[in-house]
């Protein structure tokens, strides 16, 4: 099952780790978030390595919806509830500022760049909308409020923000990770303070940016704790309208839509990881009621790390090691959430300050209601009986029948039918 983007990609060719090596700065994980930070330090002329346990992207970037907005969800009027005005505008600058870079990037780069407009809508609380808008008014944002939508069917009210962005995210990585420093099929097995023991070699580092979507370490952060993961699925219809646009539903269960080139991206179907949901069954009876011509070209499922808080964790990875930063929970925005966390990071590892890092501090308060349910989720299934346990913790697996895998629903690794490592935090295949 190959989503669109990787059917119209080049797989990006690096060496693997021949030797121990020594580095001012070692990026672990290939993902979006890792390459952009390795191509920031490469152009601040700073030492690093990337190492990537298979090939780059090849995780959770290739499944991406690839937005390139600062529009996540209703996010701005929770912040400034939860966290006031000056963290509220630390997290917008953040992602005006990544969404600006992108538009600078992509602009002598041949991956599918288009200008939209993105929306966030409601089907049924148009007060939520209203809330939004003012909240986007006091940050000193102009977005508006649209009152119906080019999508098959009436919605409550929209929040439009001007001039975002769609594209291919893996033709934009073929391009920017050219010489760069980067080592596939090098795979980090543990940390002894900023030294990387990896299945190729010892990689010394001064300091080290743990990028691999879900931190693999558990015993400094506890995001164990601090976040779940989240399956949501797209398919991609050829024959279906053209929506001039970005659209998602306010709804964690709702539905989003974009277009690329002549097909209509559609993705839903959500649930957390190990649990039951709507998926692929849902987006094609959608489909067939509002589609019945169209033809499905592409399928395929994507998996997002979910915070506390809806805010990504960015910074030292925790307050009690030196030198070790981490970037991850970005909440379904990783495209944006990428570029911001790349600019945040890069600043520390070089000693700079970032105007709008304290809102994202791995270390801010956990004392929220999704805190209990991960608890309650994790020792749920730390206590069900089963022959199939996580290698991460130790929680039982559950059986996807859909997808055949064998999935996790307190922090979501998933591993193939016979046993191999699909998606991460566990760092090893199931044991014979």
């Amino acid at each position: 099952m190959k989503s669109l983007w990787e059917d119209t990609s080049e797989q990006t060719n690096f060496d693997s780790l021949k030797s121990n090596i020594k580095t001012d700065v070692l990026i672990i994980g290939g993902g979006m978030c890792g390459i952009l930070c390795a191509y920031m330090l490469e152009r601040a002329g700073a030492d690093y390595v990337l190492a990537e346990a298979e090939t780059v992207c090849g995780g959770i970037t290739k499944n991406t919806t690839a937005k390139i907005t600062s529009q996540h969800g209703l996010i701005y009027d929770k912040l400034l509830r939860s966290f006031g005005d000056e963290k509220a505008r630390q997290y917008l600058n953040a992602n005006e500022a990544a969404v600006l870079e992108f538009y600078k990037l992509c602009r002598d780069i041949d991956c599918g760049f288009e200008e939209k407009d993105a929306y966030v809508y409601s089907l049924d609380d148009r007060r939520k909308i209203e809330k939004e808008v003012a909240a986007l008014k006091t940050l000193g944002y102009s977005a508006e409020l649209v009152e119906s939508l080019p999508l098959p069917f009436p919605v409550a009210g929209a929040v439009r923000f001007k001039n975002q962005a769609q594209f291919h995210p893996l033709r934009f990585i073929a391009e920017i990770s050219k010489g760069l420093r980067i080592y596939e099929d090098t795979k980090a097995l543990e940390l002894v303070g900023t030294k990387a023991i990896t299945n190729r070699g010892i990689i010394t580092a001064d300091k080290i940016i743990v990028a691999t979507h879900f931190p693999f370490i558990n015993k400094h952060g506890s995001y164990f704790l601090k976040m779940y993961q989240h399956r949501s699925y797209v398919i991609a219809l050829e024959g279906a309208q053209q929506v001039d646009g970005m659209y998602v539903d306010e709804a964690m269960k709702g539905m989003s839509f974009r277009n690329y080139g002549n097909l209509l991206l559609i993705g839903g179907g959500d649930h957390r990881t190990g649990k039951k949901g709507g998926n692929w069954r849902e987006l094609r009876e959608f489909a067939k009621e509002h589609y019945p011509d169209a033809v499905e070209r592409y399928c395929w499922a994507t998996q997002d790390c979910m915070t506390l808080d809806g805010v990504p964790y960015i910074g030292p990875y925790s307050a009690k090691t030196h030198g070790l930063f981490v970037a991850t929970g970005f909440n379904k925005w990783g495209m944006t959430s990428s570029m911001a966390a790349a600019m945040i990071l890069t600043d520390m590892v070089l000693d700079r300050k970032n105007p709008n890092a304290e809102v994202f501090s791995p270390s801010r308060c956990i004392l929220r209601p999704q805190l209990a349910v991960n608890a309650f989720e994790a020792v749920v299934n730390l206590l069900t009986p089963s022959t199939k346990r996580c290698p991460h913790l130790g929680c039982a697996l559950k059986w996807n029948a859909l997808e055949r895998t064998w999935d996790c629903p307190c922090h979501g690794s998933r591993f193939t039918e016979d046993g191999r490592l699909i998606d991460n935090p566990a760092t090893g295949d199931l044991r014979k």
